[in-house]
Formats: C-alpha cells, structure tokens, sequence
C-alpha cells in the first residue's frame, strides 16, 4: 500500500510539470515578457550573493575574497560587542518603529477617504497630487527642505522672524530629527502607497454596502464594518513585509538628513555599513553587518508570519 502511494504521488508529480511545460509552450510569448526582469533578478540579486562569503574572510586585497584566509565569526562578534552596536541597532528600530506607528496607517486612511470622495473630478486631482511626490528622489526632496528650513531667507524663518523670533536650522537641531524623517516619509510615500489599497478596495463586493445600508449603517459605519475587513487581508500582506524590514530605516532619506548635531540619534545600520565599509575599507566587518541584519530581518519576516497567521489566519505562506 505505501509503494502504491508513492508510485501515485510521482505519477501525480510528473503530471503537474507535464501540464507546466504545455501551459509554458502555449502561453510562451507572454513568458518572454517576463524573460528581462528574471534576467535582471538573477544578474542583480541573486549573483551578488556570492559575495556573502566575504564576511567570513579576512579579506586581502591581493589574495582577493575567495583567495583570502578564512575568519569564521570574527567580524561579527566584533559588531556585536563594539559599543556602536546598540546605538546603531537602537536607532534603526526606533526610527522603523516609528515609521511602522505613523507611516504605515497613513496610506489606508487616505484609501479609505478617497473612497468616500463623491466627486471624481477633486478625487483624480488628489490621487495625482498625492502620487507625485514618489517620483522625486530623496536628493531633491532634502534640498527642498533645506530651502525651506534654512537661516537664511527660509520660509520657516521668515515667519519666526515676523513673530519676533530667532532664525533657527531646523535640519539641525536633534529634537526636529524624528519629526522630520516621519513627516517627509509620509507626504513621499503616502500617495502610492494609497494603490494598493485603493485596488483592495474596489473589489470589495457592493452588495455587502447596500445590505449595511438598508440595515440603517451611515458611510463611517461601512467604512469600519464593510471596507476594514474587506482589505484586512491586504493590510495583514503589506503589514508582515513592513515589520519584516524594520531594520530598513531608509538608507537615502536618513543619509541627507544627517547632520554633525544629529549624527549619534541618525546613525542607523545602512549608513554605518557604508560609513566602515567604504571610509575605513573594512569590507568584511561592512559584510558581516550587512548579512546579520538580512538574516535577523528575515527571522522577523518568518515570526511575523507565523503570528498573524495564527491569530488572523492572514500569510505570505
């Protein structure tokens, strides 16, 4: 009986990739759509993961990384007891957390508001407006709020200035720091982030609206009861890929940020491994620090997933 299952099994195996292969020949054009950016997958984000192995190496710039002598773990305990491991660590969770409390809401509260937007005409000038901003890059975007903020002839200024106050740099003072990473990420990413859950949206089924209406519900009551749970799923996906990269605090926005008064509250693990790795050349230790916050990121991603699966039954897999 246990040979006959297995036997049935293998058939059923080989079948599926039968039915693979002629879904494949038939639909081959549309595959070869997707041909480049498999390319560009393999080429940019598989391949350069041979490169991990310098983390473990004593790197020798004449012996080359796999000619190098063999370091085990040496870098990374040398991460984990340098007195910058906690600041760093620290910094990269508070300034995540705090994107994931203020950032992450953001862009269901304004899906839920446009939803309710009656007029289509101011709807598609929001929609648009709002997702404008995702198109300037971090450069442009700090260089604004440097116009803005600066001393000298800044807007913020001029108006302390009429109200009989001192001109400040806001962009350098500490205390503006995490107000102003959370502010700027917000009104960049709030629009396009807002698609998706635009899409989540409309597909939820109408009649669901029209039954809580004849059951006397206003538009908030529908909003809570109908449209929440109808993007639950939705927000449970995009909520475990969030938490997952916590330890992504946003590389090119924290680096422009950065200032002398702000360094030891702005120094997160993306700018420190850039700051060792290529100001002292310590390619292995930028290596190390690098794979430890991949592996601890994808631990997060697993327990993540687990949780909120169990409790919402809502996963990646």
């Amino acid at each position: 009986m246990k040979g006959r299952g297995q036997n049935k099994g293998k058939e059923q195996k080989v079948q599926e990739r039968k039915k693979l292969l002629i879904r494949i020949k038939r639909h081959k054009m549309l595959y070869l759509f997707i041909l480049p950016c498999i390319v560009w997958l393999l080429i940019f984000c598989y391949a350069p993961m041979g490169g991990v192995v310098l983390a473990f190496k004593n790197y020798r710039y004449d012996r080359g990384i796999f000619g190098s002598e063999w370091a085990g773990l040496k870098h990374f305990r040398a991460f984990w007891i340098s007195p910058e491991f906690w600041s760093v660590f620290r910094n990269t969770v508070v300034i995540s957390g705090l994107k994931t409390v203020f950032c992450f809401p953001a862009p269901i509260i304004l899906a839920l508001l446009l939803n309710e937007v009656r007029a289509p005409r101011f709807k598609r000038w929001v929609q648009t407006l709002s997702y404008l901003p995702n198109f300037v890059s971090w450069a442009v975007v700090v260089q604004l709020m440097t116009a803005i903020f600066t001393p000298y002839g800044g807007v913020f200024n001029e108006i302390r200035k009429s109200m009989g106050l001192d001109p400040i740099f806001l962009m350098g003072e500490p205390g503006a720091f995490y107000p102003l990473v959370i502010l700027s990420d917000i009104w960049k990413g709030v629009g396009w982030g807002s698609i998706v859950y635009l899409a989540a949206i409309s597909s939820v089924d109408q009649e669901l609206y029209e039954a809580a209406t004849i059951d006397g519900a206003n538009r908030w009551q529908c909003t809570w009861h109908v449209t929440l749970p109808g993007i639950s799923a939705t927000i449970g996906l995009l909520f475990i890929m969030s938490f997952g990269g916590i330890l992504n605090a946003g590389y090119d926005q924290i680096l422009l940020l950065q200032q002398p008064p702000n360094y030891q509250i702005s120094k997160i693990l993306d700018t420190y491994i850039i700051h060792t790795g290529i100001n002292y050349g310590k390619f292995e230790y930028a290596s190390a620090i690098g794979l430890f916050k991949s592996v601890f990121s994808m631990i997060l991603v697993v327990l993540t997933n687990h949780l909120v699966k169990k409790y919402a039954e809502i996963g990646l897999w």
